[in-house]
């Protein structure tokens, strides 16, 4: 039975400010910015004047692109351009990944397997009825993401392939269960535990 590091897997999380703004800035940098409304100079039409300016007993109006009119421009819409990202430091993140692995290994929900298949989804499949975790969403972490790896889990709804050193506090904290292959295991260990930068 492979012994996971405390220093990773073991931490006394006592508040979750950090885990929460690690999520938040996940799902924001994983946000498009393609929404994009029509200005008063980009609805088409307009061109004429609605009436005259005088005489009528109607407010004067210069243009049917108006944003107050119905079909006019949008004031102070999307433009397309936002950003809408957050910036998180590296320490923060991988102190934040470490939490939310020592939680979920709190919760009996982390698991160190061998990956033994040949690209056939049944193979993957049988492994994770052996494991426990066939009716759970799964996050299988590994090293590297081989081919046969990929082929064989690709068609598995409830099970997320993701490499050692791109785990996210977001898709930990979403898994009912986290399958770490040893060699992954090693890597992960080696990235989160890198020296921390002053």
């Amino acid at each position: 039975m492979t012994t996971l590091n405390t220093e990773i897997f073991g931490l006394d999380v006592k508040n979750h400010e950090l885990l929460k703004t690690a999520y938040d800035a996940y799902l924001a940098n994983t946000r498009s910015s393609h929404a994009k409304t029509l200005k008063r100079g980009e609805v088409r039409g307009g061109g004429k004047k609605p009436w005259r300016q005088k005489g009528t007993g109607r407010a004067r109006f210069g243009s049917t692109r108006n944003p107050i009119w119905r079909h006019g421009g949008v004031a102070f819409g999307r433009t397309g351009e936002e950003n809408f990202s957050k910036k998180i430091t590296k320490n923060s993140k991988r102190l934040a990944v470490r939490q939310a692995l020592s939680l979920k290994n709190q919760a009996n929900a982390v698991q160190v397997q061998e990956l033994n298949t040949t690209g056939k989804t049944r193979e993957v499949a049988k492994l994770l009825k052996d494991w426990d975790v066939a009716n759970q969403n799964v996050l299988l972490v590994v090293k590297t993401k081989a081919p046969e790896v990929i082929q064989a889990t690709d068609n598995l709804p409830n099970l997320k392939l993701v490499r050692a050193t791109y785990l996210n506090v977001f898709d930990i904290l979403n898994a009912d269960a986290i399958i770490f292959t040893k060699s992954a295991l090693a890597e992960t260990e080696n990235w989160l535990l890198e020296k921390e930068e002053a």
